[in-house]
């Protein structure tokens, strides 16, 4: 394991102590920090790892949180930033138009399948969510079907946290806080095929299960006031549920046939995660909006994106009409240009075609986890993987929740960082590690991440 110092110990106890006193982290129980314990704080990066203010390197398992695809420490990047802020550093998208945003929208629609030929900028994926069912919303109302409004999604899914957006999430927990909520959202099953015994060894037969479930929320609402299904084509939460053979396409049907929008939430699966710009394309379905943002800039600066058809687009066209929703910082002019050399990168260095070639190693090493007792599943796709963990493998017994406490939080999180592997361990389901790397690494980074897993989940099972 290497080590690059950049701080002296009393300047990393200055930063420590100032983080405790006056940084509200994000989704973070600061009770942890308010004792002594140390704050992790990440000073930089190179490629596919991350150094801490003490010089540690860990691999980084997670691209920061779904992003950083092209790998960190990328100059290009840094320098597409500094040219743009140079020539023009700010201006809005509201009624003006910058260079950068044109180009990034006429690329991006390059990249999509079918007509999504409408880019609406925001500064991140919430935004973007939050932009489609507002548009869905509108829409209708521009088109005679003023009462379409509701909205169907997952169990277990998340879509972000603004509160539209976190109306449409399906993780009970992340909403209790903050609710009443917008009315409108209801929830339909997910593909977790590793969780549906009923369906044998049959994903197909369980695919086509889970999407009528989606027609019957539709017919229950009444397709009158139905407005969209939104959907990530592999589902994060819970930890990554691929979808079964068949089960877009179905779903597809049943949005065309009840005149329901179809919305892929792509903000993870987008730009090369799933090994292609789009995980709609690499499935083979035409969605009616698209949702994205983390990778298309690789974390380097801010941005997101709403990507709807030319049918959606067509009643603005007219009159007086225009779409009464928009950001300060939607399409920023900095963050297009770092999009843009960020697709460069994605061109030049096969990306997607790098992910192709590797998710089958990739998968293979990290089912060589399965002979632990501790190991339920390996699931996902492309560089996008998730573990679940259960207390008897051959009943799937899963943990009760002071167990997945004491699994999660009290060991595993902790440990699998101090082995020098940043990633997720999550319960928004059941017990999951969640894998989401650097779209540039290979067998050699495969192999350091499965010797980690097994080092550290070996030492769970013994603790528990």
């Amino acid at each position: 394991m290497g080590y690059s110092m950049s701080f002296d110990p009393q300047q990393a106890q200055q930063l420590n102590d100032s983080a405790r006193d006056h940084l509200w982290m994000h989704f973070t129980r600061h009770s942890t920090y308010e004792h002594g314990s140390p704050i992790p704080i990440i000073t930089r990066g190179d490629g596919a790892y991350i150094y801490d203010v003490h010089g540690k390197r860990y691999l980084d398992g997670l691209a920061g949180l779904f992003t950083v695809q092209a790998g960190h420490g990328r100059a290009e990047l840094a320098d597409a930033a500094a040219k743009q802020m140079q020539e023009l550093a700010f201006f809005p998208l509201w009624s003006y138009a910058h260079p950068s945003s044109i180009e990034l929208a006429e690329r991006l629609t390059q990249y999509t399948p079918g007509d999504l030929n409408r880019v609406f900028f925001t500064t991140g994926g919430g935004e973007a969510v939050e932009s489609a069912w507002k548009l869905a919303k509108q829409y209708f109302k521009m088109t005679g079907k003023p009462m379409k409004h509701k909205v169907i999604s997952r169990s277990v899914a998340y879509h972000g946290t603004p509160q539209g957006a976190l109306s449409i999430t399906g993780i009970p927990d992340a909403k209790k806080y903050f609710e009443p909520l917008v009315p409108g959202t209801f929830r339909v099953p997910n593909t977790n095929f590793y969780r549906a015994p009923q369906h044998g060894d049959d994903a197909e037969a369980f695919g086509r299960w889970c999407a009528d479930r989606i027609e019957e929320a539709i017919e229950f609402e009444g397709p009158d006031t139905v407005a969209a299904v939104f959907l990530e084509p592999v589902q994060n939460s819970g930890g990554c549920f691929p979808p079964p053979p068949g089960y877009l396409q179905r779903v597809r049907e049943i949005c065309d046939k009840h005149d329901v929008l179809m919305v892929a939430d792509e903000v993870i699966c987008a730009f090369g995660r799933i090994g292609d710009m789009f995980a709609s394309s690499r499935y083979g379905i035409v969605p009616d909006i698209i949702t994205c943002a983390k990778g298309m800039t690789s974390g380097y600066s801010p941005i997101g994106a709403m990507i709807a058809s030319d049918r959606l687009f067509e009643p603005f066209k007219e009159g007086h009409n225009y779409f009464a929703h928009g950001y300060t910082f939607g399409g920023h002019p900095v963050s297009a240009a770092v999009a843009l050399a960020n697709l460069d990168i994605f061109e030049r260095e096969g990306l997607n075609q790098h992910v192709r070639d590797n998710e089958g190693a990739f998968r293979s090493t990290l089912e060589k986890l399965k002979d632990l007792d501790i190991v339920g599943d390996v699931r996902g796709d492309g560089y996008f993987y998730g573990i679940e963990l259960v207390k008897d493998k051959a009943t799937k017994e899963t943990f009760n929740d002071e167990e997945s406490e004491l699994l999660l939080r009290g060991f595993l999180s902790k440990a699998l960082f101090e082995a020098g592997l940043y990633c997720r361990a999550d319960d928004r389901g059941d017990p999951v590690i969640q894998l989401s790397p650097p779209l540039i690494i290979g067998q050699t980074e495969f192999d350091e991440i499965e010797q980690i897993l097994r080092s550290v989940l070996t030492e769970a099972q013994s603790i528990l």
